[in-house]
């Protein structure tokens, strides 16, 4: 079979509209997972500069956690285990994002905190000077150039976002890796079905990343 009459036995409408689907599924899952992590982790960052030092101990357990524990070992504790602890039914989908918001929000925490961490202490006693509030110095001045400082990590987090939810195959979330192996089980007479089908899979998830990569430089560069 030569490679044209291969791509076209692959590639038929219901196949493309499946992929695309599956490719939207994980797009999905990484924006409503980096939403949440952008509310959840602002809070964590905050904590963590608190003045009360259990507050950022309990923080600084948290984020030491989530980066030590592999998110796919979360996911499975999540789907396997917490539903007969709790006696719930939680949809993969829910547990998809509750895992990967926690991971999210704690690597969100640590970019809050190290933005807020970097801001010159004279920006402060200059705004001090001139009569502003405490208040006003953190929503006019310090959040300002803060969030200046982080879009660029966030942008980059919002990648590594899109590439970890290729874990939610595990949980049987029919994402585009998923759909992509049931195409191939499908397909298993052609012997280059699988270098095909994750090759445009490796190139859709490179279109996807790689602008973000380009803008986040690009803000990192105008932010120095």
């Amino acid at each position: 079979m030569d490679i044209w009459t291969t791509f076209e036995t692959l590639f038929t409408l219901p196949t493309l509209q499946r992929l695309g689907l599956g490719l939207f599924v994980s797009f999905y899952l990484a924006f409503v997972s980096i939403a949440l992590s952008i509310a959840l982790g602002s809070v964590v960052g905050l904590a963590m500069m608190s003045r009360f030092w259990i507050l950022r101990g309990v923080m600084k357990i948290y984020l030491e956690s989530m980066r030590i524990i592999p998110v796919l070992a979360l996911l499975y504790v999540l789907y396997f285990g917490l539903p007969q602890i709790l006696s719930l039914s939680i949809a993969n989908y829910a547990v998809a994002i509750i895992a990967f918001s926690l991971w999210g929000s704690a690597e969100m925490g640590d970019l809050v905190r190290g933005a807020l961490g970097s801001i010159d202490s004279h920006y402060k006693q200059s705004a001090l000077a001139l009569g502003f509030t405490t208040l006003q110095i953190q929503v006019f001045i310090i959040f300002p150039l803060a969030f200046k400082r982080l879009l660029p990590n966030l942008i980059n987090l919002f990648t590594r976002m899109i590439k970890t939810t290729s874990l939610v195959l595990f949980i049987g979330i029919s994402d585009i890796l998923q759909v992509g192996r049931q195409v191939i089980e499908a397909n298993r007479a052609l012997l280059e079905a699988p270098f095909i089908i994750y090759g445009l899979i490796l190139c859709l998830y490179f279109a996807l990343c790689y602008p973000l990569s380009l803008i986040a430089k690009k803000l990192e560069s105008k932010a120095c």
